[in-house]
């Protein structure tokens, strides 16, 4: 399985190849497209995540000590930005989701570019998966 800097250099150089801010939000909106709804009974209070503009649900479970995520948006870019958030960390150990830095974000300059009231957003999907990550440490004692 890749790693997580393995596959944060692979989202740095997918989307070096946008010369224009248009064309990476594009990218973002097919992004949020291919990634699967989520089921209807799991868009409950307790997995929307808090300081977000739009509603978008986080659901997590534990298989073999990796976290697996699924997540939704009721707005096609949040959509965009949690799947590609989800990217990193799917299927990795708590411990290393709960003390990844999501250095990505920086060089694709996503926090530039957002909606100070987006940017909000975007933290608060970093925080809530890095929480998932301390919590099923946690778990696993």
């Amino acid at each position: 399985m890749e790693s997580i800097a393995q596959r944060e250099a692979d989202i740095i150089e997918e989307f070096s190849f946008f010369d224009d801010w248009m064309d990476k939000y594009e990218h973002l909106i097919a992004l949020g497209k291919e990634m699967p709804a989520l089921e209807e009974p799991l868009k409950i209070e307790s997995n929307q995540i808090k300081g977000c503009q739009s509603q978008v649900w986080l659901h997590a479970t534990m298989e073999e000590g990796k976290i697996r995520f699924e997540a939704d948006a009721d707005a096609i870019i949040t959509r965009g930005m949690i799947a590609l958030l989800l990217r990193p960390v799917q299927g990795q150990n708590p411990i290393e989701i709960a003390e990844y830095e999501f250095g990505f974000l920086e060089p694709l300059g996503l926090t530039a570019h957002l909606s100070p009231t987006r940017a909000n957003g975007l933290l608060s999907m970093v925080k809530q998966i890095r929480l998932y990550g301390v919590a099923f440490q946690a778990i696993r004692g």
